[in-house]
């Protein structure tokens, strides 16, 4: 289903594209590799291996070069400067043939072995995209209880119902990935971005592992990054078909409210004999209420034309 309009076999039948986005992993990118293709191999599933490198500085690109060289079915994209992980994914997914679409990160914590099962999961036709529920989760105390914050919040605010949203192995049909788009921090909310495409997201129980090389690119900037894109999404959600609907309201808030100031201020001259230039504040207020709410409605009006020849076309 893309933007409404149910879709069926797209992609190569029976197999799976597997995405993986790359950033300073020179230790673990091939040990991932190596574990995807044993996964793959012993499933009924043909695979490919799609691997994004975002501008990896610490000779991962090399790592990344010889496998792609001496395996077939590894393909390798390069960004000459970290761009971040929702242009990895993008760009994966636009290079991705398969009828199911994994994702999966290169730090060797998630497991490639519950890929298939996954994708089984898919066939059924209950879901569109499953989403891993990391179990016994080996990560360090403060990211374990801000991503369990993040999860509750998230399930109140956009009615998907996964505990793991963020989790970084997923498998997608591949509608799901060709109806969306993601950027800045919005790869987190890929399941509320399929949501609003009318697909349904499920989810599996998965191994997790404690992280082997390196150490996590994980940061408290990412919080509040990814709130304001919950934000960004929760607007879309709602507003996204018909915008008058938050801009007209609001435009019509601030229009009442500086038109009432306006008569508040005349019966204060006729009525009271007090003139406007002891309320100069007040004046300019109500003035500046009304040309906001004039230009919300502006906004509102152009949002609708726009979206109108959108579906138009």
């Amino acid at each position: 289903m893309i933007n409404g309009v149910k879709v069926e076999n797209i992609g190569q039948p029976n197999l799976i594209s597997v995405i993986v986005p790359v950033y300073n992993e020179v230790e673990s990118v091939a040990e991932m590799c190596h574990k995807i293709q044993s996964a793959l191999k012993q499933s009924t599933y043909d695979y490919e291996i799609i691997l994004v490198d975002d501008g990896s500085r610490d000779g991962s690109y090399a790592v990344e070069k010889d496998l792609a060289a001496n395996n077939s079915e590894i393909a390798l994209i390069r960004f000459n400067r970290n761009l971040g992980k929702a242009a990895a994914l993008n760009e994966g997914f636009s290079a991705a043939k398969g009828e199911f679409i994994a994702t999966i990160d290169a730090d060797l914590q998630d497991d490639p072995e519950a890929i298939p099962q996954m994708a089984d999961m898919l066939k059924t036709g209950e879901y569109d995209l499953i989403s891993g529920w990391k179990q016994n989760r080996k990560d360090r105390f403060i990211k374990k209880n801000t991503s369990k914050i993040y999860n509750f919040f998230s399930r109140l605010m956009t009615g998907v119902k996964l505990h793991d949203m963020n989790n970084g192995l997923k498998v997608y049909k591949a509608e799901v990935v060709q109806s969306i788009t993601v950027y800045g921090e919005m790869h987190r909310f890929i399941p509320v971005l399929a949501k609003i495409n009318g697909f349904k997201s499920g989810e599996m129980k998965v191994r997790h592992f404690p992280r082997k090389y390196g150490k996590t690119k994980y940061g408290a900037s990412r919080f509040y990054k990814g709130f304001l894109d919950l934000l960004t999404i929760l607007f879309t959600m709602k507003f996204l078909k018909r915008p008058m609907h938050f801009f007209g309201l609001w435009g019509l808030i601030f229009v009442l409210l500086g038109f009432a100031a306006e008569v508040y201020l005349l019966i204060l001259k006729y009525a009271f004999g007090d003139p406007f230039r002891n309320h100069i504040a007040m004046l300019l207020l109500g003035v500046l209420l009304i040309i906001f709410g004039m230009q919300f409605f502006s906004l509102g009006l152009i949002s609708e034309m726009i979206i109108r020849q959108k579906y138009e076309k």
